[in-house]
């Protein structure tokens, strides 16, 4: 199979790069970095695509950028595309708020681009797309909660947010709404023209290979924060808003059975699951304890706008239709090798 992942050099991509060109796949990546543009130095995954082209061995880089629509056309032309795993986007709340345009251009825009192409070239091809929870805007702020100790949880006592949740009539920053836009085209395409697209709505997507930072990558700027001495800011709800964290490995296996079993116009919530969940101040408290030393931290009064109080992926659908796939990477393991990576990183940067 030839296998074309956009986003090729970030946290899924990358992981989705790896893992298929393990299992015999060729793989074209496309990535021109616009990560760099959008945060800066710290954003930059020029390491990571070095890192892939010396480990794989059929990775073909493409610095396309999404937005380009001849590219994308040419592209799926002069190539024989079997799946395509769709992860490039712009990914902070903060960010479209002030480059709105390069948002929707990237998110919504971009994606149009790929799915006509794939229309017009690969329509029997399963067409993932990493969409967002971020689709539900703040609707589920509006579950009741119950405050404890260190975290918020739901009052009612559900497991987590299924996807019958609405998606209107609700907040969604501007990043919300390009990644709805993409989601609802992605179905679309599969129910209009019956092309095996589906939509993954994830949580807090998380791995070594995510470059975190303050705006955008909860897990993975706290650890690096905490190992690189900095300070990390916490914005309202007292540090006590949760998230659901999911290994980006587990996130590729998911891709792996839906590909191996496509379906039309399907979405799927996921996470890490109640399991993987953690509130700020929780993740804090176990980065100290591992490291034997306190964290330097402020607090922000004022909540990021639109930002989840609690937010626990249902994993139920997506279990139910591919019973082959579990989340298999613990928390706990999450965070270690995560301090390991990024202390390796510290240690090679300070010589």
């Amino acid at each position: 199979m030839n296998m074309l992942i956009t986003g090729s050099s970030g946290l899924i991509g990358s992981e989705a790069v790896r893992f298929f060109d393990q299992q015999g796949q060729s793989t074209y990546g496309i990535d021109n970095n616009l990560r760099q543009y959008f945060f800066g130095p710290g954003g930059d995954t020029t390491w990571n695509l070095q890192n892939l082209a010396a480990s794989t061995r059929r990775f073909e880089h493409h610095a396309i950028d999404i937005r380009d629509r001849q590219s994308i056309l040419d592209f799926y032309a002069s190539h024989r595309i079997d799946a395509t795993i769709h992860c490039a986007a712009q990914p902070s709340h903060d960010l479209a708020a002030k480059m709105p345009f390069d948002d929707f251009e990237t998110n919504a825009t971009g994606t149009l681009n790929l799915l006509e192409a794939a229309r017009r070239h690969a329509p029997e091809s399963p067409f993932v797309f990493m969409s967002t929870n971020k689709v539900y805007g703040d609707a589920p702020n509006d579950l009741p909660l119950k405050e404890l100790p260190t975290r918020w949880e739901y009052a009612d006592g559900r497991d987590g947010i299924s996807e019958d949740m609405r998606i209107d009539r609700s907040k969604h920053s501007l990043f919300g709404a390009s990644k709805l836009a993409a989601d609802i085209l992605v179905q679309e395409y599969g129910r209009y023209f019956g092309m095996p697209t589906v939509c993954l709505r994830g949580g807090c997507l998380t791995g070594p290979a995510h470059s975190g930072v303050e705006l955008h990558g909860f897990l993975s700027y706290l650890v690096k924060v905490a190992i690189n001495d900095g300070e990390y800011k916490i914005f309202g709800y007292k540090g006590k808003q949760v998230r659901d964290n999911i290994h980006s490995h587990d996130v590729i296996m998911a891709m792996h059975e839906l590909i191996k079993k496509p379906r039309s116009a399907e979405v799927y919530n996921l996470g890490g699951g109640r399991e993987n969940s953690i509130s700020i101040l929780e993740a804090i408290d176990t980065l100290e304890k591992m490291l034997g030393r306190k964290l330097n931290r402020s607090y922000v009064e004022t909540n990021r706008s639109g930002d989840h109080i609690c937010y626990i992926s249902d994993l139920s659908k997506l279990k139910s239709h591919y019973p082959g796939w579990s989340v298999t990477r613990k928390l706990p393991d999450i965070l270690e090798e995560m301090v390991r990576v990024e202390t390796d990183r510290h240690s090679k940067n300070a010589q």
